[in-house]
């Protein structure tokens, strides 16, 4: 599959944001032998399957026009949840105090997964607080595959 999904959101997040929603992640995958096309959305208080219903139809017709897909797919508009996802910079920053899991590409002291309190973004890295320990750790973010909030009770 050629079609990167940076590609689509390029495609996808003006859109999203005209309607008030912020796109969080895009997701092009193929599961039980069709494809799936993932758009995450949030915002201020929440996403209700209104809103999903809402931007689905919005962006059926953007697809439909510039038909960026060359196979067919099944379109699923969702919330990312509690322990969503935090791919962009702004992520690192709008989610700052809370608690989060961060997987690596390569080893960091030793360790691919990290757990612990955000602490913001600084010159392209993560700032974190692991949970089990004092010290503060700098995480280039070149370096994460995936980092996501943990929920809290």
């Amino acid at each position: 599959m050629s079609l990167s999904t940076e590609k689509l959101e390029n495609l996808l997040e003006p859109s999203v944001l005209d309607l008030g929603y912020d796109l969080v992640e895009v997701e092009l995958v193929k599961e039980h032998q069709k494809w799936i096309l993932r758009v995450y959305i949030d915002k201020e208080g929440g996403v209700s399957l209104d809103d999903c219903e809402k931007v689905s139809r919005h962006l059926d017709h953007i697809l439909d026009e510039h038909d960026p897909i060359p196979q067919s797919y099944v379109l699923e508009v969702s919330s990312p949840g509690a322990e969503r996802p935090l791919s962009k910079k702004k992520d690192f920053v709008n989610f700052v105090g809370r608690k989060v899991l961060v997987r690596t590409y390569v080893k960091i002291n030793g360790q691919k997964n990290f757990k612990g309190r955000l602490l913001g973004l600084e010159a392209d890295q993560v700032v974190l607080e692991p949970v089990d320990s004092e010290k503060v750790m700098m995480i280039p973010l070149d370096k994460i595959s995936k980092a996501n909030l943990v929920l809290e009770f």
